[in-house]
């Protein structure tokens, strides 16, 4: 049976990450507010957890699952070779709604589907999912609602699709933006922007001035 701790009270976020920490740790999926949307969160590493998550979404091997990180060091522990382009559109939008696909080391013994190498990174800017974020390193997150259905900017959006399937839901309120992440894939030798979202191209090319769209 899942269990939702109200984030606004110190006590219960505090045994809402506590729980959430350990249902990770097991293998079990959580949801949590971020930035953009709330989403649904597993163990990066775990194959079971991975799988656990795209089952419960009806979510397709093929379809890339976000991994979140909790500081931009974060990034580094995943990709070699970062290009100078990233780097300056992190330290202009991390943490944010920024997410970037870059070819991750093939060392990492991990199984996020169907990604033919290259991983999408974030940093979320939301105090719940830094904190928890802190406790679990990464972890892979998708918006936390079933494939084909809006996705949720409040918990209780979330549970109602979601519903025991996830372990623990942190309610922190309605998340401050309704719209998804940026995308932007920087495995090129120009950044693309792939989905457009609460960044803007405009706002991406002051960093970025050769962004691609497709």
């Amino acid at each position: 049976m899942s269990r939702r701790f109200d984030c606004a009270d110190s006590f219960e976020r505090a045994r809402g990450l506590h729980e959430a920490v350990s249902a990770v740790r097991r293998g079990e999926l959580v949801v949590l507010p971020t930035d953009t949307v709330y989403g649904v969160g597993a163990d990066a590493f775990g194959p079971g957890a991975v799988a656990r998550l795209l089952g419960v979404k009806g979510r397709g091997r093929q379809m890339r699952s976000p991994v979140l990180v909790g500081s931009p060091h974060g990034l580094d522990l995943l990709v070699d070779g970062l290009p100078r382009r990233a780097r300056d559109l992190v330290e202009a939008f991390w943490p944010g709604g920024l997410t970037l696909v870059a070819r991750h080391k093939p060392s990492l013994e991990w199984d996020l589907g169907e990604t033919n190498g290259t991983v999408a990174v974030r940093m979320p800017a939301h105090p719940v999912a830094l904190d928890l974020l802190a406790e679990t390193g990464l972890l892979v997150v998708s918006s936390a609602n079933l494939t084909g259905h809006p996705s949720p900017q409040d918990c209780g959006a979330a549970q109602g699709m979601l519903t025991d399937s996830v372990a623990v839901y942190l309610d922190a309120g309605p998340t401050p933006a309704a719209v998804p992440s940026s995308i932007v894939d920087i495995t090129g030798t120009a950044p693309v922007l792939l989905r457009a979202g609460a960044i803007s191209a405009g706002q991406l090319r002051k960093v970025v001035p050769d962004l691609e769209e497709r």
